[in-house]
């Protein structure tokens, strides 16, 4: 569980691999960014790259903007600037070590943001979300994943999870809540949420 969270060394870099060989992980992340509606133009950021499997289908989608991503694993910086060595060399992708408490600047702002399984890791999530939003255009979009992997997780297990996210976005300001299910084995449920325009 604790090189899940923040993967280091060795096994670390094989727990990423494994997260992005795992059809179920890359089926998830393909899901959330197809969702995410990214525009060729976009500047889109995701908390929590792990080996970059959702960076790289970002950055095909925004092939004329700037993908960002922040994770607090530098193997997994490492891990995902090699299956995205052709964005990183374009200056199109921007991967970072950094973690979601200590943003780093991302210069104008963002047309989208991306966290998938990594909410639950958050301190403060209200206020992390709130700081997310601010770096968010008006109108700019969020989308929060949670597939949950605890022993014996359910389809209800992932509904809660989604409720705890709909909370979370709401009490940080974001609206327009809509949630999507992807059924996987448990179910993925992503909370789309937008930036108000006022």
């Amino acid at each position: 569980m604790r090189q899940a969270h923040q993967p280091q060394g060795l096994v670390g870099w094989a727990v990423g691999w494994m997260f992005a060989l795992r059809r179920s992980n890359r089926q998830r992340n393909i899901w959330v960014v197809s969702l995410l509606d990214v525009q060729p133009t976009d500047r889109v950021l995701e908390v929590g790259f792990g080996p970059g499997i959702a960076i790289a289908a970002l950055a095909g989608r925004a092939t004329r903007g700037h993908v960002f991503g922040i994770d607090h694993s530098e193997t997994m910086v490492r891990q995902a600037a090699r299956r995205n060595a052709a964005g990183v060399r374009d200056h199109r992708v921007h991967l970072t070590r950094a973690s979601v408490e200590q943003l780093p600047s991302f210069g104008d702002p963002l047309d989208a943001v991306l966290a998938v399984n990594s909410v639950g890791f958050w301190p403060d999530p209200v206020e992390r979300l709130r700081e997310l939003r601010r770096l968010l255009r008006p109108a700019g979009r969020i989308a929060l994943v949670s597939q949950p992997r605890c022993p014996g997780a359910t389809r209800d297990t992932t509904a809660r999870a989604a409720e705890e996210l709909q909370d979370l976005l709401t009490q940080a300001g974001f609206t327009d809540l809509r949630v999507k299910t992807l059924e996987l084995d448990p179910p993925v449920a992503c909370v789309l949420a937008h930036n108000p325009t006022t």
